[in-house]
């Protein structure tokens, strides 16, 4: 992908709502009443739970980065941000942020997050969709009756004729489809704690498999950005809480800390925002991928940033409970997982392969990447 190319709209607006709530890391009671006093046993059960969440999105969606990489297939192939990107985003993710502040300070926040509901409830049956596929194929025998169907849009005629929409999809992807849904319809109706995680799940593990770092220097670049971004909004000013108050969307894991007195009618959470998963979480990826180019049997810069990661969050939660202040939970997690593996290349020797490993844009992207100059010049 080339350096002048910007992150699809798409998924920088996912991105940027991912980073509208990562600062306040594991806030506690954000809608929780203030009366109730968690119990030493509900608080540890609530955060440990955070962090057993946090890492299943990081791990797993790192490994299907790797099988992304090498797909052929256009609907999963990564999108590949570059220095450029990096750069640029942190300056989005701040207008976007301030700009949702004004209008939850404008407008009704019903009737703002109604609309933000229905955006995320499709987004996250269709993510949700893509992570339960490999699964079904896996449940479902090779005898299963396994149909092939194509949704197909066009415009024009004849030899003008364009595809708009080319989407093919079998009986399996279907099935997906319909329980997503199913979870879908229980997160409108009912906002309840277990469908939010199960599409914050979702679209955690999507951002990991298929957002792509072309290398180790734009990952430094994009989490310095955000680590910046990070400590502005949440110490600097009282934007980044208040939209995270406001936000009724599936952008955070919660877990109840009032859970074994209340049960599954719990109300008052721990929270930890997708952008301090997404984030890491894709450059954790990028070392991975940089352990298979060595073609070694070791994984060491993967396991070593992840190992960080847990330092990292673990003790975000320990000056968060200390303090009792929302914390940028980037603060500690950007050092944290680029000091870890930079050191472990540094006592290896390998720090010069490790910042000049470049990661290659698939062929299909690249032609894409031409077809779109070409109609830009013309």
């Amino acid at each position: 992908m080339s350096e002048t190319e910007q992150i699809p709209e798409a998924v920088a607006a996912v991105l940027e709502a991912l980073n509208n709530t990562d600062s306040n890391g594991t806030e506690q009671a954000l809608n929780a009443t203030a009366k109730f006093v968690a119990s030493p046993e509900g608080t540890a059960l609530a955060y440990g739970s955070l962090v057993f969440m946090a890492l299943l999105p990081i791990y797993f969606g790192a490994l299907r980065s790797v099988t992304c990489s090498k797909s052929k297939n256009a609907s999963d192939m990564p999108e590949t941000i570059t220095s450029r990107d990096a750069a640029r985003f942190p300056i989005i993710a701040s207008c976007t942020l301030f700009g949702l502040y004004l209008f939850f300070k404008v407008f009704s926040q019903e009737y703002i997050n109604m609309l933000l509901s229905i955006y995320f409830f499709g987004l996250g049956v269709l993510a949700l969709s893509h992570i339960m596929s490999p699964l079904m194929s896996r449940i479902f025998p090779a005898s299963f009756p396994n149909k092939q169907f194509q949704l197909l849009f066009t415009q024009g005629s004849e030899e003008a004729k364009e595809e708009i929409v080319n989407y093919e999809f079998d009986t399996k992807n279907l099935l997906c489809l319909i329980i997503s849904s199913v979870v879908g319809v229980w997160y409108l109706l009912k906002k309840h704690w277990i469908a939010n995680n199960l599409f914050g799940l979702a679209f955690a593990l999507n951002g990991v498999e298929l957002l792509h770092l072309n290398n180790v220097s734009t990952g430094c670049i994009l989490l310095g950005g955000l680590f910046v971004y990070d400590v502005f909004w949440v110490f600097g000013t009282n934007v980044m809480v208040t939209v995270a108050k406001s936000f009724e969307a599936p952008i955070k894991l919660v877990f109840p800390q009032d859970l074994l007195e209340r049960g599954l009618d719990a109300s008052n959470f721990a929270m930890l925002g997708l952008g301090d998963i997404v984030i890491p979480g894709i450059f954790i990826a990028l070392l991975l991928r940089f352990d298979v180019s060595l073609k070694k049997q070791s994984k060491t810069y993967f396991y070593s940033s992840f190992l960080a990661y847990i330092f990292g969050l673990g003790l975000t939660i320990f000056v968060m409970h200390t303090f009792k202040h929302a914390q940028p939970a980037l603060l500690y997690l950007v050092p944290a997982c680029i000091g870890f593996p930079c050191l472990v290349a540094l006592v290896k020797g390998e720090l010069t392969e490790l910042f000049s490993y470049e990661e290659t844009v698939p062929e299909d992207t690249e032609a894409k990447e031409d077809d779109e100059t070409e109609k830009k010049d013309q």
